[in-house]
């Protein structure tokens, strides 16, 4: 059998670069082709980073080399993308979010199991060096019982720095889909899996000017959340405070942190794989920056492609994948209970469930993920 999965990435766009640099570190992967929409796209992706095949989207779902299909394109295509893919006998695993619904991902997770393949998702960055550690802190008892949480992202959006922003400003965008899957699942593994949601939400600005380049002075409809707060409640009882907002010129809140029983530990960014946990203790009066627990695997890259790495290594040896459709699922069904509960003045019991990722094992080898 062989050792490694032969990968074709569809999305040759801006988040491209990272996955083909992340890839490399891994050892089990084998990118053989790239497709876009943009065929001088994929062509200069193919160039720049020597992959034998630069295709059609077509084409390279239907190439029998293909085992393992990443998906790169906007959030709207993620779904019929993948069950595409999916149809056409591959594994999948698609950056977030998972769906732009609840319906959508559904579909994708039932394709996924009636034709007996792997599908995964975005975000990894839970499996770096900075958020293993957390995990590892917490089931060692670091914090004590978990008992609450703060995830917080706040800025003034994306159209001063993204080529194409105006996606992001659409059903499926938002901050709550664009960032909301990196505090979500950074939090189920941390804690396990959430249980229902009170959110309230708005559209402070109904329009937005694209400042970056190539599409400066373009003005952008805003017809989606830009500001969005509420709680989450976890199954362990433990209950998050969250913000996600686009809508906010400055702030000085915390990322992410884990309140426990004897202790509290200051999660670094959830959008990378590196950083230093921060711990305080019951009776303590400062801050204690805690070493890794594990080897820097991944490098400073955001943590792109460890997750595809992972799932190939599911593929090969029949262990679970820890960036699961049903972890992915998950979230787009807290992400949507948001809306829904501002909506419904009420909270929104969550339908779905799943399992709390491994942790990765302690002292792997740099490309290792078992």
């Amino acid at each position: 059998m062989s050792s490694r999965i032969k990968v074709g990435i569809i999305g040759c766009g801006a988040i491209s670069k990272a996955y083909l640099n992340g890839c490399k570190n891994f050892p089990v992967l084998e990118i053989i082709a790239c497709a876009d929409l943009d065929p001088a796209q994929a062509r200069a992706k193919a160039d720049e980073f020597h992959i034998p095949k630069a295709l059609s989207v077509q084409h390279l779902l239907v190439d029998p080399d293909v085992q393992l299909v990443v998906n790169l394109t906007i959030p709207v295509a993620h779904a019929e993308i993948n069950r595409a893919a999916i149809a056409a006998g591959k594994h999948v695993f698609t950056e977030k979010p998972f769906s732009v619904s609840r319906e959508e991902g559904r579909r994708v997770v039932e394709a996924a199991r009636e034709n007996r393949v792997l599908i995964g998702s975005a975000p990894d960055t839970f499996l770096g060096e900075a958020h293993q550690t957390c995990r590892r802190l917490v089931d060692d008892g670091a914090i004590g019982e978990p008992i609450a949480a703060t995830a917080f992202m706040a800025s003034h959006g994306v159209e001063m720095w993204h080529p194409n922003p105006g996606f992001f400003y659409q059903p499926g965008g938002g901050p709550m889909f664009d960032m909301g899957p990196y505090y979500l699942t950074a939090l189920v593994n941390l804690m396990g899996p959430m249980r229902r949601v009170c959110g309230a939400t708005r559209i402070t600005f109904p329009e937005r000017t694209v400042t970056s380049q190539p599409l400066h002075g373009t003005r952008i409809p805003v017809n989606t959340a830009t500001h969005l707060t509420g709680s989450v409640d976890f199954q362990n009882d433990a209950i998050a405070t969250v913000i996600m907002s686009f809508d906010l010129w400055g702030n000085r809140l915390p990322l992410l942190e884990i309140y426990g029983t004897e202790g509290t530990l200051s999660v670094p960014d959830p959008n990378a794989t590196f950083g230093k946990p921060l711990l305080r203790k019951s009776g303590e009066k400062e801050w204690r920056e805690m070493e890794s627990a594990h080897t820097s695997l991944y490098g400073e890259n955001y943590g792109r492609g460890v997750g595809v790495a992972d799932i190939a290594r599911a593929i090969l040896t029949g262990r679970a994948h820890r960036a699961s459709c049903e972890l992915a699922f998950h979230v787009v069904d807290a992400m949507q209970a948001f809306g829904e509960s501002s909506a419904g003045n009420r909270h929104v019991m969550l339908e779905s469930t799943c399992e709390r990722p491994a942790a990765l094992p302690i002292g792997l080898a740099p490309g290792e993920l078992d």
